[in-house]
């Protein structure tokens, strides 16, 4: 095995690495609700997350594309390679640091920070209006849309529902978790899991074995897999700072704000192919929808650190990237 040949099985198993850490950092948090609500236990939501999210992996490519060929151009030959290699590290190290800290930041704008962060220390180019359209505008839209959609959905679940049985609604609010939990976990693969098949299939091209941007399907079942069994394994610290700390749900409520989340990012996916992030989309339903009993239950101090670590992600995990490509580029060459 020649040592080109060998730096892309490393940079492929360091992706699916990354993609297992996407797993139980971000989808955890697509069933943190019902976990919360005790609509299901902790390990049948995560089971269901991880089946569904297979399914969602295997749907739609066109956020692989935006991510693979959409924020920096393909470099070339080993030193695009290193690239490559040291865009993923910055996104897994800034991945398990948060992790540590319970903090639910965003995975996939730890991989597009750490892309930038590399290509930047490589002098390669940076698509920078790709990045204005595809990253920090929908950065900026897709919580303030999720937080007004769980607004107003909850609004009118209250009123619709305002002369129910509270008991009968409350089961009923439980089993329709069940359905918004499944849904939300499908939303979150046709979503991180393609963010994965865009970096190999990156890879793939800046190696010479692909010419054209063609996720193959290899690659989409190895990173549907990859994010299904991480979410299985783990992801309870995020979970609990997603379900419980920023305000404490009812059935009813953790529908309004899974049924959101997850439309925004089964719409982000398959019809504007923008990578967002499941963690913001799902805290800013959940604000909205606590916002409808009063401003005052949302925990906004938890909801303030949240957002720090949404800024700080970009350039921080850009930075681990730079590093981890002088490093690397100082020991091949």
């Amino acid at each position: 095995m020649d040592g080109a040949l060998l730096a892309l099985v490393v940079i492929v198993v360091v992706a699916l690495a990354f993609d297992y850490t996407n797993g139980f950092h971000d989808a955890a948090n697509a069933i943190a609700v019902a976990v919360s609500t005790k609509a299901l236990t902790p390990r049948a939501a995560l089971g269901l997350a991880a089946v569904m999210n297979l399914v969602g992996a295997l749907i739609s490519t066109k956020v692989a594309a935006t991510v693979g060929s959409g924020i920096i151009d393909p470099p070339t030959g080993s030193g695009g390679l290193q690239v490559v290699f040291a865009a993923l590290i910055g996104a897994i190290v800034w991945n398990l640091i948060t992790w540590y800290f319970g903090l639910p930041s965003s995975s996939s704008h730890a991989l597009i920070g750490g892309l930038v962060g590399a290509a930047l220390a490589a002098a390669e180019s940076v698509k920078w209006l790709g990045i204005v359209d595809k990253v920090v505008i929908p950065m900026v839209l897709s919580p303030l849309i999720g937080f007004g959609l769980g607004y107003l959905f909850m609004l009118a679940i209250l009123w619709s529902f305002r002369r129910a049985n509270a008991h009968k609604a409350h089961r009923g609010f439980r089993y329709a978790q069940i359905v918004s939990s499944a849904t939300m976990a499908f939303g979150h693969g046709t979503q991180d899991a393609q963010k994965t098949m865009g970096i190999i299939t990156l890879a793939l091209v800046t190696s010479g074995e692909l010419d054209d941007f063609d996720v193959p399907l290899w690659v989409i079942l190895a990173s549907a897999l990859a994010i299904s069994a991480g979410t299985y394994a783990g992801g309870f610290r995020i979970m609990r700072t997603l379900g419980r700390r920023i305000i404490q749900l009812t059935p009813a409520g953790g529908f309004a704000a899974q049924t959101v989340a997850s439309s925004v990012l089964i719409a982000t996916a398959t019809v504007f192919a923008v990578p967002v992030s499941t963690t913001h989309i799902t805290t800013a339903s959940i604000m909205g929808v606590g916002a409808t009993r009063r401003l005052s239950a949302v925990r906004w101090g938890v909801a303030g650190n949240i957002v720090v670590a949404w800024v700080v992600t970009l350039p921080a995990a850009g930075a681990v990237a730079a590093l981890a490509f002088f490093i690397t580029h100082a020991i091949v060459g």
